[in-house]
């Protein structure tokens, strides 16, 4: 072999080394692309059913396209996702209950199919946790066998597409977002270097590209209109209505909230019931979501599995809403919007388009009667329907919330005596409040073990919680309360009256509804936010029929739940409760008070406050940011600017007096250098501080230093004292040089001028 055919080799090994060390790199931003999305998938797993399984079949992907991707040709790579995918798609439909199934057409699947891409839930896909698993394979297979075959532009294509499908579906926050982002820039970048031989030094240009895009998309909507919203936030807290009622697909939990007082419905009625709009199934750890889609309404529904009476509501909007609000449970629907209704998988009416002014619609509601001896009389008899969608819990959900239901409700031997047990509990521990903070996790344990206080959602959320761990099928209902009374069946209902409570299912019976909120406190901030509202003017907070009471408040009339008329005496004990709670007519009103404050509760306004501390989205953006400064100005050679500047204001003492007099006299020439010129490489120290001085007078501090440094060098050396000054003399020269360049040799008054030779 020639000298040149050897060279030639070792330059191929070491590129060939190089590229590997790129390659790794480049091999971790598709991890963490992938990583994006399956934590999305993960997420579903967890919430529906468990992912032990999602993480066997994506641990076993990532195996199988590693040994492929070594040999398989990319025709046949391409050829295998699409089995995948297919016998994905085909076990998703399998797992479908027939019921469900039956209703499936064509065009359903296309209108389906164009929900997903525009905002629709992977979570209210009936069979979440399979479609999961259905769909998990495919695009990890070929992305990471892309990856391996160093085809890094169509792996992140492949998998930029699936987290892109979830970005639209609104399943993937910022926060995974941008991560798949910079996984997906890294694995560009790195594998671009990989691929044409870039050097190290190339990589600064990288991150700080990569930062700036992270930190311009965190300021920004993903999708307009979709569930991915800026890290910087609306200072502005969302009220009630808003985050129950306007949400008709998922309810993530906020933290403080405010109250609207702006009239939304009036609801002419045989009875006093709670104006329903939505419930929700399926408990996410830090929100809800109402599965399944909507069907147009083409008739009578069924009413409840047991007796039942009649009440009958004609419900007419005073503004522009997006809900229709009855009893439950309604089964016709009648008057200016029946062409445009459509039903939930729940059996609520929910409008095609919002409802402007004055559109009014009438509901017969079949309202479920029944005694507290009969619920308690039920069993547990459930339909399987029942039992496996309203018993789910999230796989995280932690021993202590089972242990703490087991200790408030362990002891009952029915549902109803659990369910009245556990209402009663959170009424009595737990404080009502529309100030709070959000908290991290799961939302029903921190509200039972780190929360004192908080407001409708946060209870009603603990206890479905709570029973789900019993063995109590139970949902999460919003709608409003019955409103202020103004005439003989006659309610204004405005936004403030919008609420969440609970839902039991009990056989034979139907759902009953529970509600843990206190009562008194909660009527309190409603009343005190309507007297601030009508002292301040604020428009629409009054019709025609109501008037503002002597004491700045609404009337509030006591109402029967759940018998069969007003003369009932069988009543569900734990309602009873809550009917006599809620008479607020002797309840002292709060003085008017912010939106943001309305429990009930006072801010300190003495003493330090403690500021709190920014969220880790916030936190990872604010390093993101900085990383990325740091990239960019090593670029720019302003890290390199930076360090020499640094290294000629400041000097470490290394405890060795001749190293230290040498590195003073070598900063002192980098500051003679940029003031005048650089020493000649034929010309000594001496000589050069001499010519110097000669030409442009020196500050005798110079000689001082430089005599130091010649002893050292050359003579017999010098000690550290005298080291240690010659340092300081050059710190001072050095600092002095900084404000004003040319004066950065002044002669000093205190001592002559050196004499040059």
């Amino acid at each position: 072999m020639s000298a040149d055919t050897r060279r030639l080799s070792l330059a191929s090994l070491g590129n060939l080394e190089e590229r590997t060390s790129f390659r790794g790199a480049a091999l971790v931003g598709v991890l963490v692309l992938t990583l994006s999305y399956l934590s999305v998938l993960s997420h579903v797993t967890n919430v529906v059913g468990g992912n032990r399984v999602f993480v066997l079949l994506v641990v076993g992907t990532f195996l199988l396209a590693t040994a492929l991707g070594r040999f398989l040709r990319v025709r046949t790579a391409v050829f295998f996702t699409a089995v995948l995918l297919v016998g994905g798609t085909v076990t998703y439909f399998l797992a479908i209950p027939a019921s469900q199934l039956s209703l499936l057409s064509t065009e359903r699947l296309l209108s389906d199919t164009v929900a997903l891409l525009t905002g629709l839930s992977v979570l209210r896909l009936t069979a979440a946790d399979v479609w999961a698993l259905a769909v998990a394979p495919g695009p990890v297979f070929l992305s990471w066998y892309l990856a391996m075959r160093e085809r890094y532009a169509w792996s992140v294509a492949v998998g930029g597409t699936a987290l892109g499908l979830f970005v639209l579906t609104g399943d993937a926050g910022t926060a995974t977002t941008l991560v798949g982002v910079l996984g997906a820039g890294l694995a560009l970048g790195l594998g671009t270097l990989d691929r044409h031989g870039g050097t190290v030094a190339q990589l600064d240009t990288l991150v700080a590209v990569l930062a700036a895009m992270v930190v311009l998309a965190a300021t920004l909507s993903v999708v307009p209109g979709g569930a991915a919203q800026p890290l910087l936030p609306d200072r502005g807290s969302p009220t009630v209505e808003a985050s129950l009622v306007n949400s008709p697909e998922r309810i993530e939990m906020l933290g403080s909230i405010r109250l609207s007082p702006q009239v939304r419905y009036t609801v002419e009625a045989n009875e006093r019931q709670y104006w329903q709009t939505a419930s929700y199934d399926r408990y996410t750890g830090d929100g809800w979501v109402r599965t399944g889609d909507t069907d147009a309404y083409r008739g009578r529904l069924a009413g409840p599995p047991g007796a039942s009476r009649q009440v009958t509501q004609t419900v007419t909007a005073e503004a522009t809403v997006s809900a229709m609000p009855a009893a439950w449970k309604p089964v016709s629907v009648s008057g200016d919007v029946e062409g445009r209704v459509r039903i939930t998988q729940q059996g609520f009416f929910v409008p095609a388009t919002s409802l402007a002014s004055g559109e009014s619609y009438t509901v017969e509601s079949r309202v479920p009667q029944y005694t507290s001896e009969q619920l308690r009389r039920a069993g547990t008899d459930y339909p399987d329907a029942v039992r496996t969608q309203y018993l789910q819990l999230p796989e995280s959900t932690s021993t202590r919330v089972r242990e703490r239901a087991a200790e408030i409700a362990g002891g009952e031997d029915n549902a109803y005596d659990k369910a009245v047990a556990i209402e009663q509990w959170l009424e009595e521990n737990k404080r009502y409040s529309l100030t709070v903070e959000r908290p991290e996790g799961d939302v029903a344990e921190a509200f039972l073990f780190e929360m004192d206080a908080g407001y409708c959602t946060y209870y009603a959320t603990a206890m479905v919680t709570l029973l789900r761990t019993q063995g109590v099928p139970a949902r999460l209902a919003v709608g409003y309360t019955p409103g202020e009374e103004v005439g003989n069946g006659e309610y204004v209902v405005r936004g403030l009256d919008s609420h969440a409570w609970v839902e039991v299912y009990f056989p034979d019976v139907g759902w009953v509804r529970f509600d843990p909120t206190p009562a008194t406190p909660r009527e309190t901030a409603e009343r005190t936010r309507l007297t601030e509202a009508r002292q301040s003017g604020e428009p629409g907070v009054d019709t025609n029929g109501t008037e503002p009471e002597t004491d700045g408040g609404p009337t509030v009339t006591p109402f029967e739940t759940n018998g069969s008329s007003l003369n009932n005496s069988s009543q569900s004990d734990a309602l009873r409760r809550n009917i006599e709670g809620s008479s607020s007519t002797n309840a002292t009103p709060l003085p008017a008070a912010q939106d943001g404050n309305l429990g009930g509760e006072t801010e300190e306004s003495e003493g330090f406050q403690v500021p709190d501390l920014p969220s880790r989205e916030t936190l990872g953006l604010g390093l993101v940011a900085f990383v990325g400064l740091v990239a960019g100005a090593r670029r720019l050679g302003f890290t390199a600017w930076l360090a020499a500047e640094l290294r000629l204001r400041y000097q470490r003492p290394t405890g060795d007096a001749a190293v230290d007099a040498e590195r003073a006299f070598d900063r002192l020439e980098r500051l003679l250098e940029r003031r005048y010129r650089a020493r000649r490489p034929t010309e000594t120290p001496r000589a050069y501080i001499r010519a110097l001085g000669r030409g442009h007078g020196l500050d005798p501090r110079v000689e001082r230093v430089a005599d130091v440094y010649e002893r050292s060098h050359y003579g017999s050396g010098v000690s550290p004292a005298e080291a240690e000054r010659a340092v300081a003399l050059v710190d001072d020269l050095a600092w002095e040089a900084t404000p004003v360049v040319g004066e950065l040799f002044s002669r000093g008054e205190d001592e002559p001028a050196a004499t040059t030779a």
